[in-house]
């Protein structure tokens, strides 16, 4: 699982065997060490209507609505997305997907990665 964290954004992408995974179990959590710290990130199923994040303990965890992540899980759908309101000015963008392979170069190992439906097209 790969997590981007922009500006007011964060961005999961989970592999096939991940998404798998986070069928069966529910849950699935990724960390980093950094120094003599860890980050973690964490894709749970929640009971909501929508996504939602919260930080705690060092860990980023994104909630999924059990019954996106059934359908998401079992079919070819993407991702989901969602803005999560932080104030009256301010919202949180989250968005969880599947990862394709990329179209350029890269030395990322790439073969548990979704096939890209632009390669066809790519040149």
């Amino acid at each position: 699982m790969k997590i981007r964290i922009k500006g007011n954004s964060i961005r999961l992408r989970l592999t096939r065997s991940e998404v798998d995974r986070f069928g069966k179990e529910g849950r699935i959590v990724e960390t980093t060490q950094i120094g003599n710290q860890k980050l973690s990130y964490c894709l749970t199923q929640t009971t909501g209507n929508q996504l939602e994040a919260s930080f705690e303990n060092a860990t980023v965890t994104v909630g999924m609505p059990k019954t996106w992540a059934n359908e998401w899980v079992q079919t070819e759908r993407v991702g989901y997305e969602s803005n999560m309101p932080l104030d009256q000015q301010q919202s949180l963008y989250l968005l969880v997907e599947k990862d394709f392979v990329c179209l350029d170069q890269t030395n990322e190992d790439q073969s548990d990665n979704y096939p890209n439906p632009l390669a066809a097209t790519h040149p």
